[in-house]
């Protein structure tokens, strides 16, 4: 029965699964395995529904993500068997995903990221700083994941028309333009570091850099700054987000972001002040001349 979760995970990767959600996947489908072991379980056929809402819910006692993140791999799973003819339908679609109380959405303002940009502007001396700097600006103007940004490579720029290459979600690829500022700051960090391939950014170890080191980057910079809020790089995607919203429109901020469905920018943008007030003065019932007003 184990064989089974090898041939899943090579399936998914033919069917351009990300890396991440082949991860996590691999990581719940162990978890299930242990479970099918400490239950002397040795066939599919033996495994019902309430063996599934036990392990989703029960086993080793899951947060609500972790009991979400494994119905879905179940739910993966068992298509795969079902179109394999390992088991008569997929018995994982009755499961219900659990709900996740929504949580108020940080970003920085204006202010805190002009200080953030001003704080690696002075540091920029060296390849090192440049390369903090880059990382820095990369992610508030264009709102790139961690993942994009450690993935990208010296031949994805191109400073002379300014457009940068990216790799998304499920291996996709698109461009995106870069701003004149940002463009000027690459170029003197490519300069510097005298090299024509590779990966974009490195490490002191020269290696590409990792999601541990923009941690260590980010703590560092919001202790020197005074900055209270965690930093990371889901924060600096809200941030450029609601502040490219301001700018422009929903149709814009969409496409530097690379949703393919205007309700996942939507969760990005926040509420502009500037608009709710223009609104507010419009509103029927905020004039003088409203019905309650006397």
């Amino acid at each position: 029965m184990l064989h089974h979760i090898p041939q899943f995970i090579e399936y998914c990767q033919l069917a351009n699964f990300s890396d991440r959600s082949i991860q996590a996947l691999e990581s719940r489908l162990n978890e299930f395995s242990a479970f099918l072991k400490q239950r002397q379980i040795k066939s599919f056929k033996h495994v019902g529904y309430l063996h599934l809402i036990e392990f989703a819910g029960d086993f080793q006692a899951p947060s609500v993500h972790v009991r979400k993140s494994r119905i879905w791999s179940l739910r993966q799973f068992y298509h795969f068997l079902t179109l394999n003819g390992y088991v008569a339908e997929n018995i994982a679609l009755q499961m219900v995903y659990p709900k996740i109380e929504k949580s108020v959405p940080h970003f920085l303002t204006q202010d805190e990221y002009q200080r953030m940009v001003q704080h690696f502007c002075k540091k920029a001396k060296d390849l090192a700083g440049l390369r903090d700097l880059t990382i820095i600006l990369l992610l508030g103007t264009l709102g790139l994941r961690t993942g994009t940004l450690c993935a990208l490579d010296i031949c994805d720029v191109d400073v002379q028309c300014g457009l940068l290459w990216v790799q998304e979600k499920g291996r996709r690829r698109r461009n995106l333009v870069l701003p004149g500022t940002l463009c000027k700051i690459m170029d003197q960090y490519l300069r510097l570091c005298r090299r024509k391939a590779g990966p974009l950014l490195l490490s002191k170890r020269k290696r590409r850099i990792s999601q541990r080191t923009l941690q260590d980057l980010f703590r560092s910079a919001a202790d020197e700054l005074g900055i209270h809020k965690k930093l990371h790089a889901r924060l600096f995607r809200h941030s450029a987000a609601t502040h490219l919203n301001r700018a422009s429109d929903i149709e814009i901020t969409q496409q530097v972001l690379g949703h393919a469905w205007r309700s996942n920018t939507n969760k990005y943008t926040h509420l502009n002040p500037d608009q709710y007030a223009v609104y507010m003065k419009q509103h029927p019932y905020m004039r003088k001349e409203a019905p309650c007003s006397h």
